[in-house]
């Protein structure tokens, strides 16, 4: 066989090999792989110490509170670390893990019992210090990030000033406890960049990191057998 007619046979093998059908992903000790899944199921409230969507409110949150036609009941307050308010006439009330309308209804409820006739309560959440997200790895600003009802995976790397010089694109885990499990996905930023599939959503508790890390090991074995192009990798983390 001429030097010509090799380099064509190994072309070819090259090719065929490229083109076989990859093995599906299967689960091992260190995590389950989620048939089907596109995205990581949102967190349930029990999963939550700070707030979900909608925004809960949480310790050391500060809170607008206004009583109708009682001005003077009405201030701008903040949560204390045990998640209580304490307010003239309503008394102490915990507002921790409420939402803002959830709060109101309980501050009324709490100034008829000390008989305010027909009180009107709106509460305003002013600032939150307890909806946030981790963002560590491979970022310019690694730290906590506020999570807002708008907040996705690009949004809060934009918000950490972006990736350093030597980040990985295709190596971006999410990790999240939802129903008392803990989760994990592996996100191709390049992928949704690309709009191969939805830039996903972030919560209030979520850890995200960019580029190696022992999370990110979980996943070696796996992502060898199906680099992610067009969709992300959904995990559960055994304990």
């Amino acid at each position: 066989m001429r030097f010509c007619e090799i380099c064509i046979a190994i072309s070819l093998a090259v090719v065929m090999g490229g083109c076989a059908k990859r093995a599906p992903l299967q689960s091992t000790a260190s995590l389950t792989v989620v048939p089907d899944a596109s995205s990581l199921p949102a967190p349930k409230r029990t999963d939550l110490v700070a707030a979900d969507r909608p925004a809960l409110i949480g310790p050391l949150d500060t809170i607008e509170v206004e009583v109708i036609n009682i001005p003077e009941s009405s201030r701008e307050m903040q949560v204390d670390a045990s998640g209580r308010i304490a307010m003239p006439l309503a008394g102490t009330i915990y507002a921790g893990g409420k939402t803002a309308e959830e709060l109101a209804r309980a501050i009324e409820e709490s100034l008829r019992r000390h008989y305010v006739r027909a009180p009107q309560v709106v509460v305003n959440i002013k600032s939150s210090v307890s909806q946030v997200a981790t963002v560590d790895g491979q970022v310019q600003e690694p730290g906590l990030y506020p999570v807002t009802n708008q907040m996705t995976l690009m949004r809060v790397i934009a918000s950490a000033k972006g990736l350093t010089e030597f980040a990985r694109q295709d190596d971006v885990v999410i990790l999240r406890t939802v129903d008392g499990h803990r989760m994990a996905g592996l996100y191709n930023l390049t992928a949704i960049q690309r709009g191969m599939y939805t830039d996903p959503p972030i919560y209030a508790n979520d850890v995200i990191v960019v580029g190696d890390s022992p999370q990110r090991r979980l996943f070696r074995d796996l992502v060898s057998l199906s680099p992610l192009l067009a969709a992300p990798l959904i995990t559960i983390l055994q304990k």
